[in-house]
């Protein structure tokens, strides 16, 4: 593993531990070069997935970016980072197991727009106010009030 710091190719791994959700291995590991110590995660890859993007665009499914589309609607909101790393993980088993080369981005929409819907209600609107592209504050209007209307009727 290539060190972060000085970019020497050699490491040791110090320490191995599964992570709490046992999704991942977190590895500590020191550079055989500069001696820094850094942490990696291994995760198993069930197969490799290309997402089909707007305009017939593809590019290879990325863990990262889903991950941080999800905190970044989750920002200042009182959401456990152990519930984003279970979205996420549950996001990118059901993309690997399905079973099918490519998935068309607005699927992976969806999942993240039904799994933000039992987390948190305004990190649902924020990731729809960008998946749905709002273009004025009437959008996020209606927007909200559907969700507030579903919300009642659950409770009701």
């Amino acid at each position: 593993m290539r060190c972060p710091f000085c970019a020497h190719d050699d490491s040791q791994v110090k320490d191995s531990r599964p992570t709490e959700d046992s999704t991942s291995i977190r590895r500590r590991r020191q550079c055989s070069s500069c001696g820094a110590r850094f942490t990696t995660f291994e995760r198993v890859q069930l197969r490799e997935v290309t997402v089909v993007k707007s305009g017939d665009r593809r590019e290879a499914f990325d863990r990262g970016k889903l991950e941080q589309s999800i905190s970044l609607a989750c920002r200042k909101r009182d959401v456990p980072q152990e519930r984003i790393d279970q979205l996420v993980s549950g996001i990118q088993r059901q993309v690997e197991t399905a079973g099918e080369a490519e998935i068309p981005s607005q699927r992976i929409g969806e999942m993240v727009m039904d799994g933000l819907k039992g987390l948190d209600s305004v990190a649902y609107i924020r990731f729809a106010s960008v998946y749905r592209d709002f273009s004025e504050a009437r959008d996020f209007e209606e927007f909200a009030s559907t969700v507030q209307e579903a919300a009642a009727h659950e409770r009701g």
